[in-house]
């Protein structure tokens, strides 16, 4: 079969998704998420701690990748999978593909370096019919990862350097938030970057934060009601006073006043935990209507409206109202 054909059998089974709406369920069974979830050296290594406080790169990055450069990544997690390999195989490979080639099965490259990896058959890679063939190359990337010792302990972008052996070591860690995002979604595994359940990969800024954010979630479905703080019904800000109460935080009952109960930094900043706002005006914050949690990776967790129970929904920086900074609560 074809490369072409090949890669573009694989993106209809495992990306339509992702191409038309930018995202994927993670469905996984837990037995089998246990079973393949790898120990990452650190939560923040995972996801690029060369930029913390930015969960929302990975999912970014990926969102640019054209149809050619995602099969590339689906012929990557369906070897691995075939392969019974861990999803932090899948992500090295990831990542040293985007750094290598951009995703791309070059016939060019420095010397007689070709295809994904960037393979030189003077240096034992295989034949130039076998280092563009995209089979070949994953499979064979793989190869020599498993015969690195204790690979899975590296930083993944060390991991790749070490199957590469480039003169530029630093350049894989690059894209870590976007491969665990494409392990994520793509791959269907859920928690790749090892940062806990349901926050992708970032970590709350404090262990109050995480208390309120637990609190939060746990009442994810009671109603919206207007002035409601708990414990049966709550409105957002009464949702933020109760699960900030919970971790020992005390706020003001309103969500004008929640604006100024804490420090303030760029939404696009905002770390798990911290409260989002919406106002009439953004940039009047007499204005202010409404409060969330952020979550981290795009999401947050709000008491919305009436006929609306408590629910987590994605958020994006440019939304219609949303304030310019971000509260946290406590600092």
């Amino acid at each position: 079969m074809r490369a072409g054909m090949l890669v573009g059998a694989v993106v209809a089974t495992m990306f339509a998704v992702l191409v038309t709406t930018g995202t994927v369920a993670v469905v996984v069974d837990r037995q089998d998420r246990e079973s393949r979830r790898v120990t990452n050296l650190s939560c923040e290594a995972a996801i690029g701690p060369s930029q913390p406080g930015q969960p929302a790169r990975g999912a970014d990055d990926a969102a640019n990748l054209t149809e050619e450069q995602l099969g590339t990544v689906a012929l990557i997690i369906s070897i691995g999978k075939e392969r019974e390999l861990s999803p932090r195989a899948w992500q090295v490979a990831i990542q040293a593909g985007m750094t290598e080639s951009g995703l791309r099965n070059l016939n060019y490259g420095d010397r007689d370096s070709l295809g994904i990896f960037q393979m030189r058959p003077s240096m034992g890679w295989g034949t130039p019919a076998q280092v563009t063939n995209p089979p070949y190359q994953v499979n064979k990337f793989y190869d020599v990862l498993e015969d690195i010792p204790d690979w899975e302990s590296l930083r993944p972008g060390a991991a790749a350097q070490a199957v590469e052996r480039s003169a530029f070591p630093d350049r894989y860690h690059r894209w870590e938030a976007m491969a665990v995002h494409l392990v994520e979604n793509l791959g269907q595994v859920a928690d790749a970057a090892g940062c806990g359940e349901g926050m992708g990969a970032a970590l709350p800024p404090s262990e109050a934060a995480g208390t309120a954010i637990e609190f939060a979630l746990a009442q994810q479905g009671k109603p919206y009601v207007w002035g409601g703080t708990g414990p049966d019904t709550f409105d957002c800000s009464g949702l933020m006073l109760r699960a900030y109460e919970a971790a020992g935080v005390i706020l003001p009952r309103v969500s004008r006043d929640q604006y100024k109960a804490g420090a303030m930094l760029p939404v696009e900043q905002a770390q798990p935990g911290d409260l989002l706002f919406w106002a009439y005006d953004p940039s009047n914050p007499s204005t202010i209507h409404h409060v969330a949690m952020y979550l981290g990776d795009g999401k947050m967790v709000e008491a919305q409206q009436s006929g609306v129970p408590v629910h987590t929904r994605s958020v994006s920086w440019d939304e219609a109202e949303l304030v310019a900074q971000a509260v946290r609560p406590g600092v």
